[in-house]
């Protein structure tokens, strides 16, 4: 299936300064399978000593064997998804953050974060989520409180809550004036 992997003595020495300057654990072990394979070590017991998959062990040996550089077992990182904030939407959301939302041509009161999604989708912008606007007011230290509904006052409340009795009643009271 896969031929055991042969190094020059040349790049025995080439894996070997990689591997003294390596920084990650995953660029370590992947160099120190190609110097076990090439001392002899059979694939699997490459494996269980570095706690990979025969496959992957597999996968490294061939890599190398394509590019003949050791650079290319290093871990190469696609980014992600590019992201959705460009300069004019992250100055959309910034002009939306000064002015209220009435001005913005919205019924209400205090901003959103539905109605910042709401604004900056009618604006031209990509539909974001609202987990997506939050990340990016955070990102912009904004702190976004939910407010919190309060009742009125109650305008009976002193009808309902009466002084408390004088201790001892009406009698107490007038034993306390002299009374009797």
């Amino acid at each position: 299936m896969h031929s055991v992997i042969r190094l020059t003595t040349r790049q025995r020495r080439q894996i070997r300064d990689r591997l003294r300057a390596a920084r990650g654990a995953g660029y370590c072990k992947r160099l120190v399978a190609l110097l076990e394979l090439d001392g002899g070590t059979p694939v699997a017991a490459v494996a269980d000593l570095l706690g990979v998959s025969r496959q992957s062990v597999y996968n490294w040996a061939d890599g190398y064997r394509a590019a003949a550089d050791p650079d290319a077992l290093q871990d190469r990182y696609g980014g992600g998804r590019p992201s959705s904030w460009t300069a004019e939407l992250r100055g959309l959301l910034r002009a939306a953050l000064r002015r209220r939302p009435e001005h913005l041509g919205y019924v209400g009161v205090n901003g959103t974060v539905p109605l910042l999604r709401e604004y900056l989708g009618d604006s031209g912008g990509p539909r974001l989520s609202d987990d997506t606007i939050r990340r990016h007011l955070d990102r912009l230290g904004y702190v976004w409180k939910r407010s919190r509904y309060v009742l009125p006052p109650d305008p009976e409340r002193e009808k309902k809550t009466g002084d408390p009795p004088a201790v001892g009643g009406a009698a107490a009271a007038e034993r306390r004036a002299g009374g009797g």
